[in-house]
């Protein structure tokens, strides 16, 4: 497998980061909330999608048919 020189680079920035906070999760994770809050980037939070309306056939299986109560 060929080396892809964006990914290389990416995994060295992250490597250079984790180090930097001594590998501590909770402190990477704080530091990017930080980073989030301070940028000059605008967050863009949408609303969440509606799910789409599915077809009751599932894998070519025909809909169990209703019983009626006796």
């Amino acid at each position: 497998m060929t080396s892809d020189p964006i990914v290389a680079e990416i995994r060295k920035l992250r490597e250079r980061r984790a180090a930097r906070f001594g590998y501590d999760i909770s402190l990477i994770v704080k530091d990017a909330r930080n980073r989030d809050v301070s940028g000059d980037r605008e967050v863009v939070r949408r609303a969440p999608r509606r799910p789409v309306a599915t077809s009751t056939r599932v894998a070519g299986l025909e809909p169990r048919e209703e019983r009626q109560p006796e």
